[in-house]
Parts: C-alpha cells; sequence; structure tokens
C-alpha cells in the first residue's frame, strides 16, 4: 500500500479570521513538508483546490511545480483538481508541463469539489455542476488518449483536429477520480477505467463498502485489466508518539476549522463525545500513534475490500509546522513499514 499526504495549504487564522501567519510563510513551510515527506520515504503528496480564505491552494500548479523542482522521488498530485472550475484543456497542459518538470512523478486526482465559490468566480451557473463535470472529463480523457483532437460540447468552445501541446513524458498522466457519497461516481470511475479515491471524513468508513463495490463491479463489467484497478482512501489523520496526546492536540482545531465551515452548512458544533467516536475503532479519523495509525489503516483497508493508497489530511486542525514535520517523519519510520509488514496488534 502506498501511504501519502493531502494539504489543502491551511492558512493559520486568527480569531478574527485574518491571516495570522503571513501566507508567504504559510506556503514556505508547505513546500519544506512536502521536500521532508519525499526525504522520509511517503509515496505521494497532493495539493488541493480550494477558493475560500481558510486556504491559499487556488493555484495548485503552482505550488506542485515548486515542490516538483525541489523533490527527488514522490509521487505529487492534486487533492483534488476541480474539474468543473477549469477548462480540461489548461489543466491537461498544466500537469503535462509539470510532468516534463518531474518525469514520471506526476498524477492528478479530478473531483467536482465539495465547495461551490469556483462557479460564480468563473462565471458558471450551479445548476450545471453534473453537466460540466461529465463534459469536462470526457474531454479532459481524450486530451489524455490523442494529442489531436475533436470534440464538441456545451460549456467551452469545440475543438476540430486541435493538436494540443506539450505531450508528458509518461504515455498517459494517471487520472484518478475523487468521489464522494454518490454512487453515480463510483460507477463513473469503475465504467472509464480509473483509479478510485474515495475521500472518508466523517462517520463509518465501512458504509463506502457497497459503493466501492459498485465500482468494482462496473470496473469487471467493462472489461478493464484487474491489474489496473486502483482504490484510495483519504481521511483526516495525525500521529504522534502518543495516542491521548494525539487525541487531544488536534482536537482543538478540528472544532474550530469545523465550527466555521459548520456555519455555513448547518453542521452541529463538534464535540469530544462526537470526535473520539469519529476516532474510534470504526470512525473516519486515523489518529494517534504509529500503531495504532497503522492497525486503523489496515483495518479501513480490510473493510473496503482493499486499499490500494491511503492519504492523510492533517492540515486543517490548526497544528504547527513542527508538529506536521515530526508527524512525517513518524509515518515515514514506522507507520509505512508497520502497514507494508500488513500484521495488526
Amino acid at each position: 500500500m502506498e501511504i501519502g499526504i493531502d494539504s489543502f495549504a491551511a492558512a493559520d487564522l486568527g480569531a478574527d479570521g485574518k491571516q495570522a501567519t503571513p501566507a508567504e510563510v504559510s506556503i514556505a513551510e508547505l513546500l519544506e513538508r512536502i521536500v521532508h515527506a519525499d526525504r522520509s520515504g511517503l509515496d505521494t503528496f497532493g495539493i488541493g483546490e480550494h477558493y475560500r480564505v481558510e486556504f491559499l491552494d487556488s493555484a495548485p500548479t503552482i505550488l506542485l511545480a515548486a515542490a516538483a523542482a525541489m523533490t527527488e522521488r514522490i509521487t505529487l498530485t492534486s487533492a483534488v483538481s476541480v474539474l468543473s472550475a477549469i477548462d480540461p484543456v489548461r489543466l491537461y497542459q498544466q500537469f503535462a508541463t509539470l510532468d516534463l518538470v518531474a518525469p514520471r512523478r506526476i498524477e492528478m486526482v479530478v473531483g467536482r469539489g465539495s465547495f461551490t465559490e469556483a462557479f460564480p468566480l468563473f462565471g458558471m451557473r450551479l445548476e450545471d455542476y453534473d453537466e460540466i463535470f461529465s463534459e469536462h472529463l470526457d474531454l479532459l480523457m481524450q486530451l489524455r488518449a490523442h494529442e489531436q483532437v475533436t470534440w464538441s460540447g456545451n460549456f467551452r468552445p469545440d475543438l476540430k483536429n486541435q493538436t494540443v501541446l506539450p505531450r508528458p513524458v509518461v504515455d498517459e498522466i494517471p487520472i484518478w477520480l475523487g468521489v464522494g457519497g454518490s454512487p453515480e461516481s463510483f460507477i463513473r470511475a469503475g465504467r472509464l477505467g480509473l483509479p478510485l479515491m474515495v475521500a472518508v471524513i466523517g462517520g463509518n468508513t465501512s458504509r463506502f463498502r457497497p459503493l466501492v463495490d459498485l465500482y468494482r463491479q462496473a470496473w469487471a463489467e467493462a472489461g478493464h485489466p484487474a491489474d489496473k484497478q486502483k482504490v484510495g482512501l483519504h481521511s483526516p489523520g495525525y500521529v504522534t508518539s502518543n495516542t491521548q496526546e494525539a487525541l487531544e492536540t488536534y482536537f482543538p482545531g478540528y472544532v474550530t476549522t469545523t465550527a466555521r465551515i459548520g456555519r455555513e452548512r448547518g453542521w452541529p458544533r463538534a464535540t469530544w463525545q462526537s470526535f473520539m467516536t469519529q476516532a474510534g475503532p470504526k470512525g473516519a479519523f486515523v489518529i494517534g500513534d504509529p500503531q495504532v495509525v497503522a492497525d486503523k489503516i489496515l483495518a479501513h483497508s480490510a473493510a473496503l475490500g482493499g486499499v490500494d493508497r491511503f492519504t492523510f489530511q492533517m492540515d486543517i486542525a490548526g497544528l504547527s509546522h513542527d508538529q506536521l514535520m515530526e508527524s512525517i517523519t513518524l509515518i515515514g519510520k514506522e507507520v509505512l513499514p508497520l502497514v507494508r509488514s500488513g500484521t495488526r496488534q
């Protein structure tokens, strides 16, 4: 199993909602963490895409380009590229160029995103949400497969025998489909033969098993090679040498972040009890000492019928740069070997 980290390039906000740490400092620290993950043996590092004050990742390919120039072996990916909000031609060109900078180390995870700010920002109608995504994904797949493309749709100008450059070093840039809880999304990934990245940010992880099974069934029915099928899992997580310390450190920042977003969405305020349910044996959160974390990753993998990649979301809980660096050290030094040994306590 591959182990990695996904970051939303969280801004350090004060109680007044303004940046307490200069944005350039937060970005420099993020890049330092990516380099540390590379040197610590982690497999992947992903950058999200948001258009909110809490995050600094509205131009993720710029951050990935900076990281590509500073790292040697780690796979760099989006997490996710909001395909409804960007022209597929530009997205493909950006990632093809990234692959020229860091050959065979670039992937993308595409999805519809969980926020809506991109729609008014780029002049799109929210009611076209599903149609835009489906159309853009179709075009992106054709761009990946063919240097010269003829294509027509409803939400961008047609392409007529148009050559799209540059081309990457790899034959095909890996494209994962990032999904939440929509059965149609799981089926679409299987039908198209795309690796699946499941974002489980709350609840019981095992409840996604029927959806993952739909993916596997659609994959088989479409006749795709069985050895190309991949399932990834993305969940909040944090590792320290002591489980109780990890929980107590993560909780306050988690409450602050979820309260800010929850005010918009009508979520109840998180409590210690609800948090501990999520951090318990079947809950989504992967928080604790290396053995606890490794055991839970393996348990989640078993619950979903096998997971090929697990990615931690750590920088949404107000953790300091030093805390995140230490967590990366422990993931590389202790969690990775425990997961790959496949033995649980």
